[in-house]
């Protein structure tokens, strides 16, 4: 089975895990969800330090490996998605100058064109 890059998946627009993966990306970035990871690391420690059950030290340690399994993931898809825009770019870049300095076509030019602002659109 081959897995293909996530920015070569879909062929109109983004699928719904790409946006959940930007969606991710951009909540994980905010002072909210850093605030949210200071509470479960304080959860943590509140635990530990107040001798709770096994149990509930458990159930605070799952918690932040699923967040941390989760996040991974995501970040990891929304980052692809990222190289990928930057790569065809470059490709773009030296396609057209290859063919400025050849005076050939404007198909390269044209590829240009279509590369700026693909971040977005992936």
């Amino acid at each position: 089975m081959t897995v293909s890059h996530p920015a070569e998946r879909t062929r109109n627009g983004r699928g719904w895990f790409e946006r959940l993966a930007e969606t991710a990306s951009n909540v994980t970035s905010s002072v909210p969800f850093a605030c949210f990871c200071l509470a479960l690391v304080a959860a943590f420690i509140a635990v530990h330090v107040a001798h709770l059950p096994l149990s509930w030290q458990l159930l605070v340690g799952d918690v932040m490996t699923a967040v941390n399994l989760l996040l991974l993931a995501l970040l990891k898809n929304s980052e692809r998605r990222a190289e990928h825009a930057v790569q065809r770019k470059l490709d773009s870049i030296a396609a057209a100058l290859l063919e400025q300095h050849e005076g050939k076509g404007r198909k390269a030019h044209d590829d240009l064109r279509k590369a700026i602002g693909m971040e977005e659109q992936l």
